[in-house]
């Protein structure tokens, strides 16, 4: 591991080859992937949506139209989970003295 510099404090990716500085990272961001998982959560909750009201109407399984809510009610509970934990992280970055 090489030594702490000023050179490295500017620029960490010189420290560790295998760490990621922010010219070198690949992909969408965090914002498109949070952005994708909210859809996905919409579209699950948009299908159980869709098997009640088939249920409702008497066209509907019963077995299908669960397991449409179950996965509806589980990605919801982990956006939910995901949503706290960056709200927490928020607070404890804004706690932060200068």
């Amino acid at each position: 591991m090489k030594p702490l510099t000023l050179n490295t404090i500017e620029n960490p990716g010189a420290a560790s080859p295998g760490i990621a500085t922010p010219e070198k990272v690949d992909g969408d961001g965090f914002g498109q992937t949070l952005k994708s998982a909210i859809e996905q959560v919409d579209a699950l909750q948009g299908e159980a949506d869709l098997e009640s009201q088939k249920l409702a109407g008497g066209a509907g399984n019963l077995h299908e139209t669960m397991l449409a809510l179950e996965k509806a009610d589980v990605a919801m509970r982990v956006a939910m989970k995901v949503r706290n934990k960056i709200l927490d992280a928020y607070n404890e970055v804004m706690r932060m003295p200068v």
